[in-house]
């Protein structure tokens, strides 16, 4: 008990002193997840919207297939993206491999589909109704798009602050790809996992106080945008 205490005064030291290495942790942490997200917030609402707003056979086995590989597991991602970047591997000429560049690519990859199905579910949730009053009142394709995003925008912002906290929080797949190098590629997940093998409780304490900080943040937001979404 006394060396736990002990680790957490060490580790609110470490973040009341803004220690450099902690600080560097945490923003290459949300540098990372931010951009994977927005790459793939970008790519999931103009294919949730040509899935949804389109009248195509087999619509229902797609939006399954979307469904379905949400349960793929992140390592199996992860084992992909490095065969694919490794020197041997058919894009190693890219030299992306152990890169934030890697992390944020596989990370894209795990959350595309989550993103995909949240924005497919929000839009199928308006129906028929909304789409057909905009077309009664003269609304063309682009401006019924618009429309249609309007109507559905919180539901679209939590399917963003959702893929966000997925990829935050992902470890072993970030940790393949980005080999968690110091100063490079080490983000607060891989951190943690590192120094807390290594017997360096007082920063793994630190870096998890910051993560579980981030977390309870994030849900807290994105409770208050569902709750908007709900109205």
């Amino acid at each position: 008990m006394f060396n736990l205490i002990q680790s957490l005064q060490q580790a609110l030291g470490l973040l009341l002193k803004f220690d450099p290495e902690i600080w560097q942790i945490v923003f290459l942490s949300l540098q990372v997840s931010f951009a994977s997200s927005l790459i793939a917030v970008v790519l999931a609402v103009p294919l949730s919207l040509a899935i949804t707003q389109n009248e195509f056979r087999g619509k229902r086995i797609v939006i399954g297939t979307v469904n379905s590989f949400i349960a793929v597991p992140a390592v199996v991602i992860g084992l992909v993206c490095y065969l694919l970047l490794s020197r041997s591997g058919p894009l190693g000429f890219w030299r992306l491999l152990y890169t934030p560049s890697a992390i944020i690519i596989a990370q894209t990859l795990l959350i595309i589909p989550l993103m995909t199905g949240l924005c497919i579910s929000a839009l199928q949730s308006l129906g028929h109704r909304v789409k057909e009053t905009m077309i009664t009142l003269g609304a063309g394709r682009w401006r019924l798009i618009l429309g249609i995003m309007r109507e559905v925008r919180f539901a679209l912002a939590a399917a963003f602050i959702t893929g966000f906290s997925r990829v935050l929080g992902e470890t072993g797949m970030t940790m393949m790809v980005g080999g968690n190098i110091k100063g490079d590629t080490r983000v607060m997940t891989t951190a943690i996992a590192l120094e807390t093998i290594k017997g360096n409780f007082e920063l793994g304490i630190a870096l998890g106080l910051v993560l579980l900080i981030v977390a309870i943040g994030i849900n807290i937001i994105l409770q208050a945008v569902q709750g908007r979404a709900g109205r």
